[in-house]
Order: C-alpha cells, then sequence, then structure tokens
C-alpha cells in the first residue's frame, strides 16, 4: 500500500503562493563586460551597456560578478566600496542608482565588493526603477576551491561570508538573488521558489576548468528543479587575467531549456522573459504536488523564526 501524504506539508512552513508578476512578458539584458584594473573606466563601460540594453528594449538588466575590479584577492581590499556610506562612498553604486532612475529600469547589478567596518563582502545591489536600492545580497556561500594542476582559489581569505538568502519584489517580478559559488547549493534555489520567486539572477564568474563542465550544468538544474527562470552573467574572458572567466553568459527556462546565450567575447543579450511559461510547466509536470512532505522536509529556518 502506498503511504499517504501530505504534498502541501513537503515543507515546513508550507511554500507562499507565486505571485502574480506585474508583467508577463519583458525584455532582459545579460551585460557580458570586459572588466580592467581601471575603476572608472569599468564604470563608464557598464553603463553604458546598460544604457545600449535599454535602448534595446531591456526593461531588467544584469551585470557580471565583480564588474568594476579585477577578481584577486589583492584587489577586492583596494576596490571595494562602502555602499551604506552613500554615492560619495561608492561610486559603483552610484552609477547604477542614476542609470536605473533616469532610464526606468530594474537593474540587478552584478556584484562588486563591499567594505562594511572591518569586513570585505562580494555583494550585489537591486535597483528598482525609482533608482533606489530595494536588495543587497552578500555572497553567502564563498569560493573555496582547489584542483590540483588546475585551480586554486580562496576567497575566505579576503571576503566574509554573506548570511542572509535574498529575494526582492519587482517592477519585473520577484527575484532571488545569488552569487556565482551559490549557484551551486540547490537548497538556496529551492528556497527562493518556495518563497515564490519568479526568476533567480545568479551573476558568476565560473573558471576556465569548471565552467565547461558545470556552468550550463547547474543553471538548467536550478531552473528545472524549481520550474522557474535563471538568468547568469559573466565577465567576459580575458586570457592574461590572473583569473579566467568561462564567460557564456545565459538565460534558462521552466524547463530547463537554454533561451538565450552567448560565447566567452564581450556581449549583450538582449531576451524575453514569458512568465506564463512558469505556470504552464508546473501544470505539465507538477513537480510541487508529488513531492514526498512524509520522507522529506526543507525548513526555512529564518522564515520560520519571523512567523
Amino acid at each position: 500500500m502506498a503511504a499517504s501524504f501530505n504534498p502541501e506539508e513537503a515543507r515546513v512552513p508550507p511554500a507562499i503562493q507565486m505571485p502574480t508578476p506585474p508583467i508577463t512578458k519583458f525584455k532582459i539584458g545579460l551585460c557580458q563586460l570586459a572588466v580592467t584594473a581601471d575603476k572608472e573606466r569599468n564604470i563608464a563601460h557598464a553603463r553604458k551597456a546598460i544604457e545600449e540594453a535599454a535602448q534595446k528594449g531591456a526593461q531588467l538588466v544584469l551585470l557580471p560578478e565583480i564588474w568594476n575590479s579585477p577578481y584577486s584577492n589583492d584587489s577586492f581590499p583596494i576596490y571595494a566600496e562602502d555602499i551604506d556610506a552613500g554615492s560619495d562612498s561608492s561610486p559603483s553604486t552610484a552609477m547604477l542608482s542614476e542609470v536605473a532612475r533616469l532610464l526606468k529600469i530594474t537593474i540587478v547589478g552584478g556584484s562588486i565588493p563591499e567594505r562594511c567596518l572591518d569586513k570585505l563582502y562580494n555583494t550585489c545591489c537591486v535597483f528598482g526603477t525609482d533608482g533606489k536600492l530595494k536588495a543587497k545580497h552578500r555572497k553567502i556561500h564563498l569560493f573555496d576551491i582547489d584542483i590540483p594542476g588546475k585551480i586554486s582559489f580562496m576567497e575566505s581569505k579576503t571576503l566574509t561570508a554573506g548570511e542572509t538568502p535574498t529575494i526582492v519584489d519587482t517592477e519585473v517580478g520577484r527575484i532571488g538573488i545569488g552569487i556565482c559559488y551559490d549557484i551551486r547549493f540547490q537548497e538556496l534555489a529551492i528556497l527562493y521558489a518556495a518563497r515564490g520567486a519568479h526568476l533567480i539572477c545568479y551573476p558568476g564568474a565560473f573558471n576556465m576548468t569548471t565552467g565547461p563542465l558545470h556552468w550550463e550544468l547547474l543553471q538548467r538544474a536550478r531552473a528545472a528543479d524549481n520550474q522557474l527562470y535563471v538568468a547568469t552573467c559573466s565577465p567576459a574572458r580575458d586570457a592574461g587575467a590572473g583569473y579566467v572567466a568561462w564567460g557564456h553568459s545565459t538565460l534558462v527556462g521552466p524547463f530547463g531549456e537554454i533561451v538565450a546565450t552567448t560565447e566567452h567575447e564581450e556581449a549583450t543579450i538582449i531576451s524575453e522573459i514569458d512568465y506564463s511559461q512558469i505556470e504552464l510547466r508546473r501544470s505539465n509536470l507538477p513537480l510541487a504536488k508529488q513531492r514526498r512532505g512524509d520522507l522529506y522536509q526543507l525548513v526555512d529556518v529564518q522564515r520560520l523564526n519571523s512567523h
């Protein structure tokens, strides 16, 4: 006899109903940028890419991980900005705020090194169409990896891990935020889906070892497992850099399908997101109704405590 179970109890507390998005179809721009050691140039270059994406109809623009600085432990302290101290202390986010307001678009601002008191973080800021900061995600899972003869990098030598999952309601739907290595941890994506996210954005800079193996695989898995959209944005590849990014910024649909992608050179992808596909795929394949809550549960500790 089959075990009796209640699918709605597959989570404690139960999942939040996905909200009706303020818009069903819109264009997203993924700006795969070449990053240099010149911070002012990086900021001006990112601004130009955002403006061009908006001119092509993008209502949401996503930037890469660490787009204002070289990706290195030596660089993070030098290029770090105090985001909470205001625009004078954070020219990178000041630019994002101004452009979002002027163009009336939503910007998921990739990530930059953030200084807060005596700590450094890898931080993504989300700005609304009014230019106001709507959310700030500090990378939760730090990139500490050692593959002998291939790549070794320890973000924890300089950076501190964030403590909070980030989900934000925007003019283009409910968005969950992760940064690069965060994508490897499916529990975070499951949490975002349970909180009603339509889209998860992962600015990231996978490397030449793990990029070919896992970058597309992980994006498609997060999207297919949770039946929502996943967008990623990488820096363009610089073969002469100390850390060489894989590139291949991508938009994945709720059935795990590649909607749009690019190669490793600098490029901007403009593609359409259609949220009606989420409901279609969830009705085609009703995973939420088939979870075995009698056998496994994911407890969202933060939301449980808040209730």
